[in-house]
């Protein structure tokens, strides 16, 4: 069978590694799906999402033009999930209630050109 890139095919897993799942198309043609292509966000461990002798639908993202090596996604075939998909809270480096811009930088800068000049002429 002819696999062009963008087909939506079923596929059987056949083979797992941590750095992605080998997928047979048919009894000739196998391709790979990268860890990074199972699902949406950090995947800690494949075996959680896929297991040997599952079937699943994945779309064709690449071929190699000069080995024939498939490059396989579950990913592209789920909606991308927006932020309120997530319970997520937001975390801030600074204080948000504290507008002090770059005025801390600026306090700073004098004493940290002086300190480089004076390393400069020691030298």
């Amino acid at each position: 069978m002819t696999y062009h890139i963008g087909d939506i095919v079923k596929g059987t897993v056949t083979g797992i590694q941590p750095y992605g799942a080998f997928i047979a198309l048919d009894d000739e043609t196998q391709g790979l799906i990268h860890i990074s292509e199972c699902q949406h966000g950090y995947v800690k461990d494949i075996h959680q999402i896929l297991h040997v002798g599952q079937q699943i639908q994945v779309q064709v993202l690449d071929i190699d033009e000069f080995t024939q090596k498939i490059s396989l996604s579950r990913r592209t075939l789920v909606p991308t999930p927006t932020h309120s998909d997530h319970n997520r809270r937001k975390y801030y480096w600074t204080n948000r209630d504290e507008h002090t811009g770059f005025k801390p930088i600026a306090e700073r800068l004098p004493v940290w050109v002086a300190t480089a000049l004076e390393e400069l002429v020691h030298e």
